[in-house]
């Protein structure tokens, strides 16, 4: 992801939901200026905490002049976003002509395994590979799709609990009983590259 966005060497990045900056902090490690902006004043004390300009702000009314970006980050947090058209033609105003913008998104695959033995619904995303490539190309000239992802292994029950736990706003059930683990879960994310 990262790397994705260093393609062209850009000067001048901006990480929307950047959340505690650890991407942020690699790409400014590269010598490029970074402006990281996240919704909350936790995340932008901790990205500033790594040496990264951050402020509190909303991806939907960034507080940023036009064109000032080469290059931008929103991975993982557009499917968070109610307006993501108006996210993504703020994102476009900001980016410089020719400027790319980097979205990470989830499959429709991903966690599959997890979300069957756990049952129960599992998020529908407004922003996912069903309808990202569609969405980003109202806003920009070409988009580029990249699938990533593999396997992630939890080798027994208390780590996949572990993992459940820890993003507990995706799960409304909890483990079955009688399982124990190990479990082979499909890791599906998608990464686009839009050019402005």
């Amino acid at each position: 992801m990262v790397e994705a966005v260093l393609e062209g060497r850009p000067r001048h990045v901006l990480e929307v939901g950047s959340g505690p900056g650890e991407a942020a902090e690699r790409i400014a490690a590269t010598g490029a200026h970074v402006e990281a902006v996240d919704v909350s004043e936790r995340m932008v004390e901790l990205t500033r905490a790594r040496g990264v300009s951050a402020r509190v702000g909303d991806v939907q009314k960034l507080p940023f002049e036009d064109e000032v970006f080469d290059a931008a980050l929103a991975a993982w947090m557009l499917y968070h976003v109610a307006d993501v058209d108006g996210a993504l033609s703020e994102l476009a105003r900001v980016l410089r002509p020719g400027g790319r913008l980097v979205a990470v998104t989830n499959g429709v695959e991903h966690l599959g395994e997890l979300r069957g033995l756990l049952g129960g619904e599992f998020p529908t995303w407004h922003f996912s590979d069903q309808n990202a490539r569609k969405i980003l190309e109202r806003h920009f000239v070409q988009v580029e799709e990249r699938f990533l992802g593999g396997w992630i292994h939890f080798p027994d029950r208390a780590t996949v609990q572990s993992y459940v736990d820890a993003t507990q706003n995706l799960w409304r059930r909890d483990l079955p009983a009688d399982f124990d683990g190990p479990l082979r879960v499909r890791y599906a994310p998608v990464l686009y590259v839009a050019r402005r």
